[in-house]
């Protein structure tokens, strides 16, 4: 499962850190989405949860 993130659409939330801070982080300078593991194991319901849990729609996963 591949993972994606827009920093342009992040606002900062740091939902995704919270949820699954082994695949996300937050940058220091402007507290916007850092990816830490752009690919994941199939079913890792943690980044599923953040991946909803984002409230600006920045993350976005591609199951193929």
């Amino acid at each position: 499962m591949r993972i994606s993130a827009d920093r342009e659409r992040c606002i900062g939330a740091g939902m995704c850190a919270l949820i699954a801070s082994e695949v996300f982080d937050q940058d220091e300078d402007d507290g916007r989405v850092r990816l830490l593991a752009p690919e994941t194991q199939r079913g890792d319901a943690a980044v599923r949860e953040a991946v909803e849990a984002c409230p600006s729609g920045a993350l976005a996963l591609d199951e193929s």
